[in-house]
């Protein structure tokens, strides 16, 4: 009738979204190669079937990609963003021994724009594909004159299944344990509020192709727990390193012990221009600072741990006095 308003009017376009989905439909069934929705047609809601299972338990995981997404969304990263997005929370899934099955997206946009909306499925396919996660459903929210034109919100919800046998037991770690790291692939997705003030308050100093290897996505890390259980290592406990750096994502693992690490220097372009604009000491903190991921050994595993995924390097021991020490080889 005229003079009455449509919701498309309004700045909503439901029809367009139901598009949308079709078109993402390419994407969505890359990531059900091997692991199978349960009667997924017309329902609201994801089913997945445990029966291959015997003590099967939940793990869930959520997170996002943080202030990171202000730059990717400047640099036409996207991909980057959707592959930060299922890193974040697959990887926090993988320290527990379990297995990611389930991931979910939360997109808030001001109008929906199919280019970035795709870019950012497509990242998250790619890597839940890598690890054999369904990417299950999510939600895409039209949100006219509550979330800027130019900003996209972004969170992410992992499900996922571990036999209670094999479910990491950070109780079993003791002195004298071997504490294994592995490479992270780029500053991830945390630590960018520090990173950004120090871009804008010294601008030049950092090149492109710098701030490029910077942004590249944070790593996914199933090929080390995948290897790690083909050699029959079953890690006292594991540790995604993310904000609070290898102190605080290690000191949450276990109590009345500590332990002093010698990390390799960190091979990153440009990273030294950052870090000398940062707090020699919080910068152990904020960063990964190299390393993305620590298991911790028993003395026996430790040379098979040493050849998972790309391999690993000791980073030190677990010793009676509380605390993460925390250096840099040749400092």
């Amino acid at each position: 009738m005229a003079g009455k308003l449509t919701y498309q009017q309004a700045g909503v376009d439901t029809r367009k979204a139901a598009a949308l989905v079709g078109d993402i439909g390419a994407h969505v069934r890359r990531t059900q190669q091997s692991r199978k929705l349960w009667g997924a047609f017309g329902l609201f809601a994801a089913c997945y079937d445990l029966s291959s299972y015997k003590e099967p338990v939940i793990v869930t995981g959520c997170d996002g990609v943080g202030t990171k997404l202000e730059l990717l969304l400047e640099h036409g990263l996207l991909e980057t963003a959707g592959k930060d997005l299922v890193a974040m929370s697959v990887n926090d899934i993988l320290t527990t021994g379990g297995d990611a099955l389930l991931f979910l997206d939360y997109i808030g946009i001001a109008a929906l724009d199919e280019e970035k909306i795709t870019s950012l499925i497509k990242g998250m396919a790619d890597y839940l594909e890598a690890c054999d996660c369904i990417l299950a459903g999510g939600e895409t929210a039209e949100m006219p004159g509550i979330v800027p034109t130019d900003v996209i919100e972004l969170a992410g919800f992992c499900i996922g299944c571990a036999e209670k046998g094999d479910l990491i037991d950070p109780t079993t770690v003791a002195v004298g344990d071997v504490l294994v790291g592995y490479a992270s692939d780029s500053i991830h997705a945390n630590g960018w509020s520090l990173v950004r003030r120090v871009l804008k308050e010294h601008p030049g100093e950092i090149s492109e192709e710098e701030l490029a290897a910077w942004l590249k996505p944070t790593r996914l890390y199933h090929d080390v727990t995948r290897d790690l259980k083909a050699k029959g290592v079953k890690p006292k406990a594991m540790s995604h390193i993310t904000g609070g750096g290898l102190p605080e994502n290690l000191e949450r693992l276990f109590r009345g012990m500590g332990a002093d690490l010698e990390i390799p220097k960190w091979d990153l372009p440009g990273i030294d221009n950052l870090l000398a604009h940062v707090d020699a000491e919080d910068r152990f903190h904020t960063f990964n600072m190299g390393i993305g991921w620590v298991a911790i050994v028993d003395e026996k595993d430790v040379e098979a741990s040493l050849t998972a995924g790309n391999g690993g390097v000791i980073l030190g021991r677990m010793v009676p006095q509380e605390g993460v020490r925390v250096r840099v080889s040749g400092e």
